[in-house]
Order: structure tokens, then sequence, then C-alpha cells
């Protein structure tokens, strides 16, 4: 059992990279083109993986940070694609304010309409009661 531990343990290296090589991003990928990684990961069986991981997997700099934003090419030079608008705060949305305002404005206009019909009902309950005779 023992002795099958070395080969399970390269086999599982050589499946995640040949996964993670696939699943990278092409321009992120560092040193070599992405077919190479993947024949290298396949033919070297343990130091294809490993070199992978050291030396052709993104970084997680490059991953997602700000400092490899992807890139479009105009007349030959590399120009910066513009920043996505991050998702705002709901305190700092005010679209999500005037919402909130709107239904609360309608919650306050049906309790006030509540409140008249009630005062409407005291008033008939009162009329219909008439005065009462003073017990002596």
């Amino acid at each position: 059992m023992i002795r099958l531990l070395p080969t399970a343990i390269a086999l599982a290296l050589a499946i995640f990279s040949l996964i993670d090589c696939i699943q990278s991003d092409e321009r992120r990928i560092r040193n070599l083109p992405k077919w190479a990684w993947f024949l290298l990961i396949i033919l070297i069986p343990i130091a294809g993986p490993v070199i992978w991981l050291l030396a052709g997997r993104p970084t997680r700099a490059s991953a997602g940070g700000e400092a490899s934003r992807p890139t479009t090419r105009t007349a030959g030079f590399p120009q910066p694609e513009r920043p996505r608008q991050r998702a705002k705060a709901p305190d700092d949305d005010p679209e999500f304010l005037r919402s909130l305002k709107k239904a609360n404005t309608e919650h306050e206009d049906l309790l006030r309409k509540w409140e008249e019909d009630l005062k409407k009902r005291e008033e008939e309950m009162r009329k219909d009661e008439g005065p009462k005779p003073d017990e002596s």
C-alpha cells in the first residue's frame, strides 16, 4: 500500500495541474503558451506539474488584482480597459434610498387612512350610544 502512495501523489498532482492549466486564462499564464504547459504536464510526470505550479501558473496578484488588468490594443499600443463600475453600498445608492422613501410614504399613507377610518368609527359609535343617563 505504501508503495502506491508516491504514484497516487504524482497522479493527483498531475490531475490538479492539468485542470488548473485548462481553467487558467491564457493571457495570464506565465513563460509558455497554454498548449506547451499542457504537453509539459502530460509528458514529464512529476517535474512537469511542479514546474507548472512554480513557473507557469498565474500569480495571485495577476489573477484578479489591479496591477495587471486586461488591456485592449489600439494602434499597436496596449490601453488599459476601463475599470468596471463597482456595486454601491445600499446607503450610497440614491436609487435605493428613493425606493425606501417611496415605500415608507406608502406605509405612512396607509397608516394615516387606517387612523382616519378608526376615528370615524369611534365617532359613529359615540353618536349611536347617545348621552348616558346619570345613575343615582
